[in-house]
């Protein structure tokens, strides 16, 4: 895999020239794993959107928008090329949690899910931008944490980078630490369910 540069020159029509024909908009190191395993050859641009922007109050139509977002800001500079952008969004109850802005945002959400069952939603959007061409498709599991003291809490916290993640935890780092039962899409909750991700590049490519 390549991972493209911000920077250089710069053609005219596609920025990429030569470079594989599919994008993914995201930063995020788990994605870009994820994606490999279905991808072999891809290109990282980070959109540079902000998702904190967004204020939608249904987190799914919240990581919609971000989503969404995140792939028409790509798109324009490589409009021959597939993007692929993902939001995920942690819910309880009526409470949605994003990335948190702090360690003591982190401590705040982690309490909150201690001991409860909470969703987790990614929204994933393909977009090419010189036909204008947009699918999309959402995935939903559900998370049963643990009983966390506030001790475990704040070796969670010391152990883990947790500020670019929803919720302030990541499933394939914590284990059995945090989750006490998944049910659902395990790659949904690592932050890019492919299984849907296959079945949309299917409806994409097939239309």
């Amino acid at each position: 895999m390549r991972k493209a540069r911000p920077s250089g020159k710069r053609k005219a029509g596609d920025r990429a020239g030569d470079a594989p024909r599919i994008i993914l908009a995201s930063v995020s190191p788990r994605r870009r794993e994820l994606l490999a395993r279905l991808v072999p050859d891809f290109l990282v641009v980070p959109s540079g959107v902000d998702e904190g922007q967004f204020q939608e109050p249904d987190p799914e139509a919240f990581a919609l928008r971000a989503a969404a977002a995140k792939a028409l800001a790509v798109g324009p500079e490589y409009p021959s090329h597939l993007v692929i952008a993902a939001d995920t969004v942690v819910v309880l109850g009526d409470e949605t949690f994003g990335k948190p802005g702090s360690r003591d945002e982190a401590r705040r959400m982690l309490g909150k899910l201690s001991g409860k069952e909470h969703r987790v939603i990614t929204v994933v959007v393909l977009y090419r931008h010189k036909d204008g061409r947009t699918v999309s498709g959402l995935e939903t599991s559900r998370v049963t944490f643990n009983r966390l003291s506030p001790a475990d809490i704040e070796d969670y916290l010391d152990t883990v980078e947790y500020m670019d993640k929803a919720g302030a935890y990541a499933i394939q780092e914590s284990g059995d630490a945090l989750v006490e039962r998944l049910e659902g899409d395990y790659d949904n909750v690592v932050g890019l369910p492919i299984a849907l991700l296959r079945d949309l590049m299917g409806r994409f490519y097939a239309a």
